[in-house]
């Protein structure tokens, strides 16, 4: 099997994947969909977190009035946080169907008219015939993408001249370490190929066994090719965060923070995200 065919099966599997997960995760506690419709004032840990980098560079009015792009939107809590927020014109993209299912039920539910766009991030601006003022993707999401390059253009090329993007995700030093403290057990830097692994559970709790399409498939993306991805694409950077907090308990050490989960006190102090805001200024 050629590279290409073997990339293209490596995608299809992780949607299967991420299928299963949907499933498990709208059932979940961590998500509490059902808390979250009914309390329309609620907004995600996710997106507060992600705010709480993006406001420094947004008016004053924050995203309110701003057309929005979430990639990789799951099942759709963060990206109807957003339009809760008052962010217009409101699209989510994502590569699973039955994530995109559910978002679209909850979207309904909270009475939020988004766009719902199944595809590939790096391709998102071959599904999309529009511009938009912030795009924003955060939270367990370029692990799963082979390679950053069209991803980047793709980003450069959906917004509007002036318009901001931002990620905020998992360090990929964290990838290296395997989720654990403080050994090297894999690559950090980029390039090495696909990360299979097979794992019948998923983040949130009382999963392990709940996901019948096991296989999973990632690829390694160090700061450097994220940041020089971004560059290359034509993008100028605002801001490069390395962050002591994640959005999702990783490994057992980490314990419950304002922002999600941290080391504790007296740990040594690593990054556990990164963020990067970055400008169209053409």
């Amino acid at each position: 099997m050629g590279e290409l065919d073997s990339t293209g099966a490596a995608i299809a599997s992780n949607r299967q994947n991420w299928d299963d997960r949907a499933e498990v995760h709208v059932r979940s506690k961590f998500y509490d969909v059902d808390g979250f419709l009914a309390d329309p004032t609620d907004i995600s840990s996710v997106v507060r977190n992600d705010l709480s980098v993006l406001t420094p560079h947004l008016p004053a009015a924050g995203v309110q009035g701003r057309s929005l792009l979430h990639l990789q939107c799951h099942i759709g809590t963060d990206t109807v946080s957003w339009a809760r927020l008052g962010a217009v014109d409101v699209h989510g993209l994502d590569l699973s169907p039955n994530s995109l299912r559910h978002a679209e039920r909850i979207a309904r539910a909270d009475n939020r008219d988004i766009t719902w766009i199944e595809g590939d991030a790096r391709f998102a601006s071959s599904l999309i015939d529009r511009r938009f003022d912030t795009i924003v993707t955060s939270a367990g999401t370029i692990v799963w993408l082979p390679e950053l390059r069209n991803w980047a253009r793709s980003i450069h090329d959906l917004l509007e001249p002036g318009g901001l993007f931002m990620i905020r995700d998992d360090h990929p030093i964290l990838g290296a370490m395997e989720y654990g403290l403080w050994e090297i057990a894999d690559d950090y830097l980029s390039g090495g190929g696909p990360r299979t692994y097979e794992d019948a559970g998923t983040y949130t709790e009382d999963s392990d066994g709940q996901i019948a399409h096991r296989t999973n498939h990632e690829w390694r993306h160090d700061l450097g090719e994220i940041v020089g991805a971004l560059l290359a694409a034509g993008l100028r950077i605002e801001a490069l965060e390395e962050l002591p907090y994640m959005d999702w308990p990783a490994f057992p050490i980490l314990q419950p923070s304002p922002q999600g989960w941290e080391l504790p006190s007296g740990t040594p102090r690593i990054p556990l995200n990164f963020a990067v805001v970055a400008k169209r200024v053409d």
